[in-house]
């Protein structure tokens, strides 16, 4: 452990579902936080199987020492996001039908025990010697959500599939110190009923965000009753049927029973059935939402709201147990999916177990990953296949080229943590062009045309290109989906989704100065302050360092990339393209 003047550093870690990732947590201040995903290439990082849940995140674990200069000799604890004590005990005799030798059976959840248990051995391996720290999984996700807050005090909302038992909590934090006073427990979970239903609507279990934009355009009240038979308030929390749902078999009949619908498969069409099933989805999701809020409130009685947990991600209900709740104040922690437990568990084991007599601030932003100077981009930049120019300031030429509608690669400053890409490592397009979305799903992002598209928006003109009824702290992380405004809407078909909302960011001048220049420069030339925002990958995980972006634009029809201080083209499009209209750009 440290000497008296020695920094104390805290390794937290995640990895035993999917969403691996590290954080390093230095006398209380957040340093660095990465996800494995953005390293290894693997979307979540590894699939949520028994055979791994044992394998670490070393390739985020070696770039949180990297960026602040230590080895794992120099960590003092080690915080797990996880209790595998805790998951055993509440599964080993739990009844319920299984599929055999698999999840929830008695030898495979000792076996799942027995790989968690080589975790502290592993560390030692890697020369650790500290103080190995397993924290609760669903503390992990309140703690990430608490202690970067802006709040003193506030009620806690902790939802997901699953921890060691709870899927969700409800909890109250003052100064350091967070307590639990709900919880609800497996197999009353939101988090598993849209896995199940995502994957009976023909995706995959991690395809949530699919099923939004689905239910985007289907009717909720044609199945609204069969939905809340199977999802609905209870006490301070709610239910599930899981005697429909079967959450360990793979099992779709009784789902098919239910909605007259039989289960969808990727390769075939999606129906009006499967639209309408979706949005009875989502409404009751919304509704059961704003009933744990009232109950939070309830339970609590504070006016702050801090959640986290991978439910937390969807911005639709969000917005729905906020602006029609008793709360008065919302923050969601930007990576509220498995991946913020390793922030949390590293704040959790620095205030809530060594009882800090100080809260210490937190970054007010999620910028908290890998960064690239000039020298390096320069390097990678010489060694491809492209035309380059360096510019002291690049906003006004981007932003001409967005109005042009060009499609930008923009990589700058350090890498966002968590799943949204929020101005760092983002595609930006024109929001005014009606076929953006076409163009960008077919030729770049190479998805469905059902998703959507969302805008960064001037925080300074929010309120008047949407309709806002209470300022989220949530809004500056794309986790609020807000109506746009009638008036000006048709400004901004692209990033305004069929039901007329849209998943805004705020941005303001503080937290991104250099994104929102570009903002701003575009609204000087166009009257519109947003710009399209999606995140900067084709069918991968989003960009991480310099060589990724490079190897995007080479694949996709991206017109330029802007990373660092260069403009960038790629000399294939280059020689493809009529008089050159391109490479004058870069002049």
């Amino acid at each position: 452990m440290n000497s008296d003047n020695a920094p104390l550093v805290i390794l937290g870690v995640n990895g035993v579902y999917h969403e691996s990732s590290a954080a390093i947590v230095i006398d209380g201040h957040t340093k660095f936080a990465i996800e494995e995903e953005r390293l290894n290439r693997v979307k979540h990082a590894k699939p949520a199987g028994l055979d791994n849940p044992h394998v670490l995140p070393h390739n985020a674990i070696s770039e949180c020492l990297k960026f602040t200069e230590l080895s794992m000799k120099d960590v003092d604890i080690i915080a797990f996001s996880f209790n595998p004590a805790k998951r055993l005990a509440k599964h080993r005799y739990l009844q319920e039908p299984c599929e055999p030798h698999s999840w929830g059976t008695v030898q495979a959840e000792r076996a799942y025990f027995d790989k968690l248990m080589t975790i502290p051995r592993q560390f030692a391996e890697l020369g650790f010697a500290g103080q190995f720290m397993w924290v609760d999984h669903e503390m992990a996700h309140a703690a990430s959500a608490f202690y970067p807050s802006p709040y003193e005090q506030s009620a806690i909302i902790s939802i997901d599939g699953i921890g060691e038992f709870e899927s969700a909590s409800i909890g109250y934090a003052q100064g350091n110190d967070i307590q639990f006073t709900h919880h609800i427990n497996y197999p009353h979970s939101i988090g598993f009923l849209w896995e199940k239903m995502a994957k009976y609507l023909g995706f995959s279990e991690y395809d949530a965000c699919k099923v939004m934009s689905v239910a985007s355009f289907g009717d909720s009240a044609r199945y609204k009753k069969q939905m809340q038979s199977l999802l609905y308030p209870e006490g301070f929390g709610f239910k599930v049927d899981a005697d429909t749902l079967c959450f360990r078999l793979e099992d779709y009949s009784h789902l098919t029973a239910l909605f007259n619908v039989s289960r969808r498969h990727d390769h075939e069409p999606l129906l009006a059935v499967h639209h309408d099933i979706a949005a009875a989805l989502q409404a009751v999701t919304s509704e059961v939402l704003l009933h744990l809020a009232k109950s939070a409130h309830e339970l609590t009685g504070s006016n702050n709201l801090c959640m986290a947990g991978g439910v937390a991600l969807n911005c639709v209900a969000n917005t729905v147990l906020f602006e029609e709740g008793p709360f008065e104040n919302l923050y969601i922690q930007p990576a509220a999916n498995d991946a913020g437990t390793a922030l949390g568990a590293a704040l959790w084991a620095y205030h809530g177990v060594l009882q800090s007599n100080t809260r210490v601030p937190q970054p007010e932003h999620t910028y908290l990953g890998s960064s690239f100077d000039d020298a390096a981009i320069r390097a990678v930049l010489d060694n491809a296949d492209v035309t380059y120019t360096q510019h002291d300031d690049l906003a006004e030429r981007v932003a001409q080229l967005l109005a042009q509608g060009k499609v930008i690669g923009w990589f700058q400053g350090a890498m966002e943590f968590g799943p949204r890409a929020l101005g760092n490592r983002s595609l930006l397009a024109d929001p005014r062009d009606p076929e953006m979305v076409k163009r960008l799903n077919r030729l770049v992002k190479h998805r469905e045309d059902h998703r959507p598209f969302c805008p960064s928006v001037l925080t300074e003109y929010a309120d008047q290109w949407f309709e806002i009824k209470k300022q989220a702290e949530a809004a500056r992380y794309m986790l609020m989906a807000y109506p746009a405004n009638e008036q000006l809407k048709d400004k901004i078909p692209a990033v305004v989704h069929i039901d007329g909302t849209s998943r805004i960011q705020r941005v303001d001048k503080v937290s991104n100065p250099n994104y929102h220049a570009v903002i701003s420069a575009f609204n000087r030339l166009t009257g519109v302050p947003m710009l399209l925002n999606t995140s900067f990958n084709d069918r991968e995980p989003i960009v991480c360092t310099p060589q990724n972006a490079v190897n995007t634009l080479m694949r996709t029809n991206i017109d330029f990339l802007v990373i660092g201080s260069y403009l960038v083209l790629s000399n294939a499009k280059n020689t493809r393209t009529k008089n050159h209209a391109e490479a004058q750009a870069l002049a």
